[in-house]
């Protein structure tokens, strides 16, 4: 919520956030200047600078090793270049902002001795000063997993109830940035469709995504553009048929 706007009428506070959204949109939610990531001798990002506007799902392609992970973790705040500058969302240092970034790794890092509300109860904890957080029972349900047996723990969980849970997560405190890693590994396609109609759904309430995925036929028709990273640096960008137009500039 804005500011200063509790004391609104609802249909004003509804407009103030649409043109916010609109705002938000016109802004760059990620600059990359010169990021290089070194691991001993190996350059997992290799002077790699870009930017990504605001309010758009950016799928991130590459094969194994060519610092897909590595990028999504220095975007969370997670991880440091060694080299180079990155802000996201306005500011200089994503760890500054991470109460306004949502991650979900490749691993879901779920508690399995937690049924999936406790998950989410406990980790809405973690941000008291977030205004804007989201309905534990409106997750579950929007990532199917709201007829689930409350009493469940999630060790009793197959891997791609743990992938929407983790996706739940991601999305607890509202992130006007989103950055996810493979959420659609080990998941059936009914819900896949589901999870990426989701996606799409948050990007359009002025989110920007970043996706990590092997399966570009899931993000088909919800992706703006598709990035695609070789040995540490972007080597295509390429704005999807009918997705919002975009700056290559001089990125690398």
């Amino acid at each position: 919520m804005l500011s200063g706007t509790r004391n609104l009428k609802p249909e004003t506070r509804n407009a103030l956030s649409f043109l916010t959204s609109i705002q938000r949109n016109s802004e760059l939610a990620v600059v990359l200047e010169g990021i290089s990531k070194l691991f001993g001798r190996f350059a997992a990002l290799h002077d790699l600078s870009a930017t990504f506007p605001a309010g758009r799902l950016y799928a991130l392609l590459g094969e194994n090793g060519a610092g897909k992970t590595t990028l999504l973790r220095i975007l969370a705040g997670l991880s440091l270049p060694t080299r180079g500058k990155v802000r996201v969302l306005g500011g200089v240092d994503p760890r500054a902002e991470r109460a306004r970034i949502g991650y979900m790794a490749h691993a879901t890092l779920l508690y399995d001795e937690l049924t999936a509300r406790e998950n989410l109860e406990y980790f809405r904890s973690l941000y008291p000063e977030r205004q804007k957080m989201r309905n534990v029972d409106a997750l579950l349900d929007s990532v199917g997993l709201a007829r689930v047996d409350t009493k469940r723990r999630v060790s009793q969980y197959s891997q791609g109830m743990k992938q929407r849970l983790a996706l739940a997560r991601a999305m607890l405190q509202s992130p006007e940035l989103l950055l996810l890693d493979e959420p659609f590994s080990n998941v059936d396609v009914a819900s896949v469709s589901a999870m990426a109609g989701l996606l799409g759904d948050l990007r359009d309430r002025g989110a920007t995504l970043v996706v990590i995925t092997h399966q570009a036929e899931a993000l088909a028709g919800v992706a703006d553009e598709w990035i695609t990273l070789r040995s540490g640096t972007i080597m295509k960008r390429e704005a999807s048929p009918g997705g919002k137009s975009t700056s290559m500039g001089n990125e690398r």
